[in-house]
């Protein structure tokens, strides 16, 4: 993680002054690396024990320390904003989180609070969050590539397609399956009568029959399309060989054990998504959310494939991060928007 230059002096007072300690874990090790080949404007990058782990990360309970002991601000600015994925428009400040983030991992898992959007968490608060800033002279999204939406509409779709996962016991491909339905109901809205927002409340309560995934094909053309996305110097080493055998052997049998943290994953990836902005319309918002959980297919069956065991909790929380390591930090979000706008073509009503 690099450390800005004031940030760094900030840090090494409080460590001179014994307002600051590392974790017990990293025992001697000095907390900062200074070395002349460091990111442009950093002053220095955080230690990290022979584990990966930060210098600054609390035993047991995984807290920064620095966050904990010296407040918000204190902090660089890469950790003040990961694992936050952040939107700020006219509206305000939204943002859901990167899963590849191990404690944002395992919060899909929890089952003692329940699924909902939340203002003003004290988690975020109030301050310039890093993300996709869209300006008040900036277009809202889109519908589809002949429609606009207005932002209440938009924050109505968001809602809807949250309130989607909120049966978390629903089979996964079931909520995937009712949004691309819903968006192709709501593709031919037009201005007049009816606000989109009661566009969006008068959409069947029904959910659509899910089509089981009984093999990983669809998944790993999805996937594909996400690598393509991923710069050349950043794309992974080909690594699929008996990718569709272990799906069928260790993931297909398992997956139904785990639909309440899959909704949860597919609820995130439905608010705050670039895009909304980056895209041609919501069936490119489906699309994505689409591509997001087949990689969760892909990412498991490589990982089971290599533990040569069954999808269990563990595999899966590192199927979610691995996904989202792709997702947000390897491929370039236009790129992705781009190729995910293809669905628009299956939707959109004719001009």
């Amino acid at each position: 993680m690099p450390i800005e230059l004031p940030i760094y002096r900030s840090l090494t007072q409080a460590v001179e002054a014994n307002r600051l300690h590392t974790s017990p874990a990293a025992g001697d090790l000095a907390p900062f690396v200074v070395e002349p080949d460091l990111p442009e404007g950093a002053g220095a990058i955080f230690t990290r024990t022979d584990a990966g782990r930060c210098v600054f990360l609390a035993p047991n309970t995984n807290l920064c320390i620095v966050h904990r002991d010296l407040g918000f601000e204190a902090l660089p600015l890469t950790c003040r904003h990961f694992p936050r994925v952040a939107i700020a428009d006219p509206r305000g400040t939204f943002i859901t989180l990167s899963h590849f983030c191990p404690t944002a991992a395992a919060m899909l898992f929890r089952e003692d609070v329940p699924l909902r959007i939340v203002e003003g968490p004290p988690a975020f608060p109030p301050g310039d969050y890093d993300g996709l800033a869209i300006g008040d002279e900036e277009l809202p999204p889109l519908l589809h590539p002949h429609m606009l939406m207005d932002l209440d509409g938009y924050t109505a779709w968001e809602e809807h397609l949250v309130t989607r996962c909120l049966d978390l016991q629903r089979v996964p491909e079931s909520v995937l399956a009712t949004m691309v339905r819903d968006a192709r109901l709501l593709a031919p809205w037009t201005p007049g009568a009816r606000t989109l927002r009661q566009a969006i409340a008068d959409l069947p309560r029904e959910y659509v029959d899910p089509v089981r995934e009984r093999s990983l094909a669809s998944s790993l053309s999805l996937y594909d399309g996400v690598i393509a996305a991923v710069p050349d110097d950043l794309k992974p080493e080909p690594d699929e060989a008996d990718l569709p055998e272990a799906f069928v052997r260790y993931v297909a049998p398992q997956w139904e054990r785990f639909h309440p943290p899959i909704n949860r994953f597919i609820a995130a990836k439905s608010f705050a998504t670039w895009t909304a902005y980056q895209g041609r319309g919501i069936a490119t918002i489906v699309r994505g959310i689409e591509a997001a959980v087949a990689l969760v297919r892909v990412e498991a069956a490589r990982l089971c494939r290599d533990a040569d065991r069954v999808l269990d909790a563990e595999l899966l929380k590192e199927g979610f991060r691995a996904a989202d390591f792709a997702l947000n930090h390897l491929a370039i979000g236009e790129d992705l928007a781009l190729g995910w706008a293809e669905a628009e073509d299956l939707h959109m009503p004719s001009v």
